[in-house]
């Protein structure tokens, strides 16, 4: 049951975006109490419905699908009038594209004055690289991601998860529930101009300005901590070890000065101390933890205070009795799937979250305006 106190519960999303940025963002909405209805062209849908159901699913669970051309006057005729119900529209496209489809912030506001278009774009909608193409890579590239020393051996690898599309996403969000609030006390909406560079940008941005003039010598980066990195052990499994406090490395120490008493040394004894001697504690730390498989290092430091994980699996992840406890990953067994809540907890509760996946046109247009 949604609670009456949510301030989203009648708000009211239309989604014709696709694949991550605009759907996941509606996605995070829709868990607040919103009702997002998603917008996918007729026969092939949101582009993620090829790339397999999972992936579909993974975004747009709890939303309703009606199929619209909107190249076709009727059917965009139909999604105007769905505009005059709604409170904010969010798309994806590259710049001019609602422009050029009559579906631009000024056609939709002279629908609906209040109505809130959130864009989402690459390299947003101004600016010589707004028409670019361009995929999360790209706008990681871009924003100065592996402009940035962080390891002693530092390696040019692609992330794991899409950061700059997660990014976007995530200010997306925030944006639209500033400026559906705004225009509901006003009565009048605004445009959004999201861009996936910008997004990222804000958070290399001080990294990046800091890794200036160590583009010669990256380790000797303030950025580059040796006891602060990923380490192989025995059985060819990883552990992260977030020394960043020199409390942590003197309780490092005292787990293992006696085994290991090169730790000890008084040209380790401190942050600044240890800066000047990367490599060699890099060195020294790497050679230990090879000498023990993960289980024996996660026995040595059962029980201490130290920043020190291991790199779970994917079998491992899910298995684990803190990621149980808290509930965010709610299992499907019916579908054999998983599905992810919204990340904070609030004392007052969310709204139930519906987690069936949306077919493809699945409502009409009436069925939405009527608000069944």
């Amino acid at each position: 049951m949604k609670p009456d106190w949510s301030c989203l519960k009648d708000v009211k999303i239309i989604d014709v975006s696709q694949l991550l940025p605009g759907p996941h963002a509606t996605s995070l909405l829709l868990q607040l109490g919103a009702d997002v209805i998603k917008i996918e062209q007729p026969g092939t849908g949101d582009s993620s419905r090829m790339l397999g159901d999972a992936v579909f699913a993974q975004f747009n669970r709890g939303k309703r699908s009606i199929a619209l051309n909107l190249k076709d006057p009727a059917d965009k005729a139909a999604l105007l009038e769905l505009v005059r119900h709604c409170d904010a529209v969010v798309e994806g496209f590259r710049p001019g594209v609602m422009q050029r489809l009559g579906l631009g912030y000024e056609d939709l506001a002279k629908v609906n004055p209040a109505i809130v278009l959130c864009s989402i774009s690459g390299f947003g909608q101004t600016g010589p690289y707004a028409a670019h193409a361009g995929h999360d890579l790209n706008y990681l590239a871009m924003a100065g991601y592996w402009s940035i020393p962080v390891q002693v051996e530092d390696k040019i690898a692609r992330p794991k998860v899409r950061l700059s599309d997660y990014a976007a996403s995530a200010y997306a969000a925030l944006s639209l529930s500033v400026a559906i609030m705004s225009a509901r006390q006003q009565g009048l909406g605004q445009h959004l101009d999201v861009s996936v560079h910008d997004a990222i940008l804000s958070w290399t941005a001080h990294m990046a300005w800091q890794a200036r003039g160590f583009e010669d010598n990256p380790v000797a980066s303030p950025t580059v901590m040796p006891e602060n990195d990923i380490f192989q052990t025995l059985d060819g499994r990883y552990l992260a070890l977030g020394i960043l406090e020199n409390k942590f490395w003197v309780t490092l120490c005292d787990v293992l000065g006696e085994e290991y008493p090169t730790l000890r040394h008084e040209r380790f004894a401190n942050r600044m101390s240890r800066f000047g001697r990367k490599q060699e504690l890099n060195a020294v730390l790497k050679a230990m933890f090879l000498s023990r498989t993960l289980a024996q290092w996660t026995e040595a430091f059962a029980g201490h205070d130290l920043p020190f994980s291991p790199l779970l699996t994917a079998s491992e992840l899910f298995d684990d009795p803190h990621v149980q406890a808290r509930g965010t990953v709610r299992m499907l067994p019916e579908e054999r799937a998983i599905s992810v809540g919204f990340p904070v907890k609030f004392s007052r509760g969310l709204p139930d979250g519906d987690t069936a996946v949306p077919a493809l046109g699945e409502y009409g247009v009436e069925a939405f305006k009527a608000g069944t």
